[in-house]
């Protein structure tokens, strides 16, 4: 079977074409095994693309561990794969997970992911909680790089809140007009280098604490720089774009 790795600011992703149902999507343990770091290809997730009769493609997304979920960053990797196999040009439109998405491709490979709208931020003390296709618990830090973000992660997405249906967590340092972002991911239950839609949740957290209108906010990640830019009225936001480069890193064939 064909395989293709591709990676969107460290977030790293096996691609394989399944427009003719090479990959059996019930094999919950070819999608670990191939995920696996030490035994298989490694990566965060695994990505399908199979045929649909109403979009260009349907992106199918595993987490490492198996279970499904919506990715940002996988969806704008599976844009540029699709770009790559012929299937679309520059714009695309695709069923994931959470329903329908728009992108754009340029001819960097950086690609413009069209996000869904958000009505509801939980908003606490010292915390956000919002989805975007996937959930985000937000926290600021002041001592980001030092912080040990497997052990405190895991310890909010197993507590009696999320432990059943898990959340992401988002730990976030504003310093000198910078926001720098580190994320656990559940489904990967560890660190990753970056997560597209806890960049997309921390930017919006970003303008509800600024009050801001229309904008475009710059986050890095330990893999790179994303941007968001959304609209806002005092409902909800919309037009939500998540913008970034993406990367073929190697293709191969599994035994």
């Amino acid at each position: 079977m064909n395989f293709y790795k591709y990676q969107g600011t460290g977030n790293d992703f096996v691609m394989i074409d399944n427009r003719s149902n090479v990959f059996d999507k019930t094999n919950i343990q070819l999608v670990q095994q191939l995920c696996n770091r030490k035994f298989g290809i490694g990566a965060d997730g695994l990505i399908l693309i199979e045929n649909h009769s109403e979009f260009d493609f349907e992106m199918i997304y595993f987490n490492a561990d198996g279970s499904k979920s919506f990715c940002g960053n996988g969806s704008r990797c599976a844009v540029a794969f699709a770009k790559y196999l012929g299937i679309i040009e520059s714009q695309a439109y695709f069923l994931s997970t959470d329903g329908e998405h728009e992108a754009w491709i340029n001819k960097n490979g950086e690609v413009s992911l069209k996000m869904h709208d958000v009505e509801n931020i939980e908003k606490g003390a010292d915390y956000y909680f919002i989805d975007t296709g996937s959930p985000h618990y937000i926290i600021q830090t002041d001592n980001l790089q030092t912080l040990n973000v497997k052990e405190q992660g895991a310890a909010i997405r197993y507590n009696e809140r999320f432990e059943n249906e898990g959340t992401n967590v988002n730990f976030v340092e504003q310093k000198n007009g910078k926001t720098t972002l580190r994320t656990y991911e559940r489904g990967v239950e560890d660190e990753t280098l970056s997560c597209g839609t806890g960049v997309t949740a921390v930017a919006l957290s970003i303008a509800d604490q600024q009050q801001l209108g229309a904008s475009k906010i710059e986050i890095q990640t330990q893999g790179g720089l994303l941007k968001v830019a959304f609209k806002r009225d005092a409902a909800k936001f919309t037009d939500i774009w998540l913008i970034g480069p993406t990367e073929m890193v190697f293709k191969g064939i599994t035994p």
